[in-house]
């Protein structure tokens, strides 16, 4: 899944993983759009974030 990186936060999504290459400053995530899995979860234990890259070390 190729997702973008925008330029502002993507208003409704909070996310506090700043190793995240879509995190932003404040606890905001600027990917256009976002996955989560598994389809069949139980709980929010066994869900995960699909679309989290983690962000280049400078």
């Amino acid at each position: 899944m190729s997702v973008k990186k925008m330029d502002r936060p993507n208003s409704g999504i909070k996310c506090v993983v700043n190793s995240c290459h879509y995190y932003m400053s404040g606890d905001y995530c600027a990917a256009e759009r976002i996955e989560v899995q598994p389809r069949n979860a139980a709980d929010s234990q066994e869900t995960d974030c699909a679309t989290f890259i983690p962000e280049a070390k400078a």
